[in-house]
């Protein structure tokens, strides 16, 4: 996956379509700081429990997910964030297709 230019104005729900019963995801820029990805999750696709030892700022772009962080769920649409504290558990379900821009900081 290649990174998006710098200095151009990007329309993030354009950068990775819908795949039926897949998770896509494009790479928007990477740094040794960290780095943004897109992802459009077809609905009912997940990502099981796991942890990061970084947080993580997640930004519904598009449809809508249940975002589940130590247990709690949260429910969350387009135009909608949270963040991901490091070493908690988390799991992401897309209840409807979505899309989110996922900023991982590593520093």
């Amino acid at each position: 996956m290649t990174t998006a230019p710098r200095s151009q104005v990007l329309e993030l729900a354009a950068l990775a379509e819908y795949q039926e019963g897949a998770i896509v995801s494009r790479q928007i820029t990477k740094v040794e700081a960290g780095n943004v990805t897109l992802f459009a999750f077809d609905q009912g696709q997940e990502l099981s429990e796991h942890t990061t030892p970084f947080d993580a700022l997640v930004q519904v772009v598009d449809g809508e997910a249940e975002i589940t962080i130590s247990g709690q769920p949260f429910q969350l649409k387009s135009g909608e964030a949270i963040i991901m504290p490091a070493d908690e558990p988390h799991a992401l379900r897309a209840v409807k297709r979505f899309k989110m821009l996922l900023t991982m900081i590593r520093a």
